[in-house]
């Protein structure tokens, strides 16, 4: 199996919501089999009625029935509804929640389990089978009642933000693992090593998001075919079909066309693998809509510049990715695109910063993060954080024509407004400013 195909596969596989309960079923049945064999062999027999068992099992096997649609149906009500209130880009991460597919697959398999039992209840009643049932059905209501509160949590903005939150820290973890701390890997940078016309063109046989690629694998058939391969588009980007993928200089031809767009992965829309990015992006979406007029929710924004901090903390601590990889002799053989530190600081704050300018929780909030930020990071980060902060400066200006709420909006808070120690620094006329920013008249 190629690359290409285990990632799509593995995709698949976690966003689609329908296949361990499907398992599930298939699974019931067997174990049906299996007990009915086993109560056969020992002589198990229920001295319950036969007749008033099988009532009472049709009726429990056409509630489960009932209790999966209708659950199934709620379920996708109330992701509609979280997405037009948060983004839609969170159904996705909805689909992928454990909780959510494991308790539906405990309801489908309750379903065909019961199901099962139904069918073998003839003159005599099944023990072990029948029990098993009756308490199978007891367990689903409380893991319903459990999924209730679970999934209630997280579509709360604090719920679903935080969630992002930890998927865009692993990813991070994951594709930047040197922290500042450590030496860098001594590499070229990608003008060097790509300088010169390259000697062939792959371009795109299809169009889509560009959302993973096979480094190893474009690493070994660079290195076959002694070349260098330049990756045209970054993670995150649309290709569209007919637009350069790949760039070879050097070496004999390169390696086939075929291989090489084997090596990357297109789809509908943008995932958090292989691209923290996006874990930003989905933040950041939450918080405008919860700034635009139609919500008015300033305080969604405060929750997501929360988990903005936390991530911006990540990845400013880390080596960023040089978009250069190497082979096992040290030879460069393939040049990327990733973003720089810029790119995230400009994505977290940039769009924050312009619908949330006439809030003044939202520009204290986020001039709070800008402070802790410059404190924590190392100072080869923090030049764009003081430029930030010059911005969100001349913005309380331009947004807030009193002084006293320009004074306001001026001053750090955790909280937005309410934190104890922006309060004092407000009574006391104690306003901060940025190094680079004008004065306030």
């Amino acid at each position: 199996m190629s690359w290409i195909q285990r990632y799509k596969l593995r995709n698949y596989v976690r966003s689609s919501i329908w296949i361990l309960p499907v398992i599930g079923m298939l699974v019931a049945l067997p174990s049906v089999r299996f007990l009915h064999w086993l109560e056969q062999c020992a002589g198990w027999q229920s001295s319950l009625d036969p007749a008033a068992t099988l009532s009472l099992f049709g009726t429990l096997a056409g509630s489960m029935f009932t209790f999966i649609v209708f659950l199934s149906s709620s379920l996708l009500l109330v992701v509609q509804l979280a997405s037009a209130q948060l983004t839609p880009r969170i159904i996705g991460i909805v689909f992928r929640d454990r909780v959510t597919r494991l308790a539906l697959t405990l309801f489908a398999f309750t379903f065909t389990f019961t199901l099962a039992v139904l069918s073998r209840i003839n003159a005599s009643v099944p023990a072990m089978s029948v029990h098993l049932a009756a308490y199978l059905c007891l367990l689903s209501i409380g893991v319903f009642l459990f999924l209730i509160d679970h999934v209630g949590k997280l579509l709360r903005p604090s719920g679903a933000l935080r969630v992002v939150g930890r998927l865009g820290h692993a990813e991070i973890e994951k594709v930047y693992p040197r922290r500042i701390s450590k030496k860098p890997d001594p590499s070229q940078s990608s003008v060097q090593v790509l300088s010169g016309a390259p000697s062939g063109v792959v371009y795109s046989p299809q169009d889509g998001v560009f959302l993973a690629f096979d480094l190893e694998g474009i690493v070994t058939l660079a290195r076959k075919a002694d070349c260098i391969v330049e990756l045209v588009p970054q993670v995150g980007d649309f290709v569209a079909a007919g637009s350069p993928l790949f760039r070879i200089y050097g070496g004999q031809g390169g390696p086939s066309a075929r291989a090489l767009c084997q090596s990357v992965a297109l789809g509908q829309e943008r995932t958090i693998e292989q691209d923290p990015a996006f874990a930003f992006r989905i933040i950041v979406d939450v918080a405008s809509k919860g700034l635009s007029a139609a919500i008015n929710d300033p305080t969604t924004a405060v929750l997501a510049i929360d988990q903005i901090q936390h991530l911006l903390r990540s990845v400013g601590s880390r080596h960023l990715d040089e978009g250069l990889a190497h082979d096992r002799s040290g030879a460069v053989r393939l040049a990327y695109r990733t973003p720089d530190w810029e790119d995230f600081v400009c994505l977290a704050v940039t769009e924050i910063r312009h619908f949330g300018g006439p809030s003044i929780q939202v520009a204290r909030r986020l001039r709070a993060m800008l402070e802790n930020l410059t404190e924590v990071l190392p100072p080869e980060r923090t030049a764009l954080l003081h430029r930030e902060l010059a911005l969100l400066h001349r913005s309380a200006g331009r947004f807030f024509s009193e002084l006293e709420d320009q004074a306001l909006a001026d001053v750090s808070d955790l909280q937005g407004v309410g934190g104890k120690h922006s309060a004092e620094q407000a009574q006391g006329g104690d306003r901060k400013s940025p190094p680079s920013g004008p004065k306030l008249t």
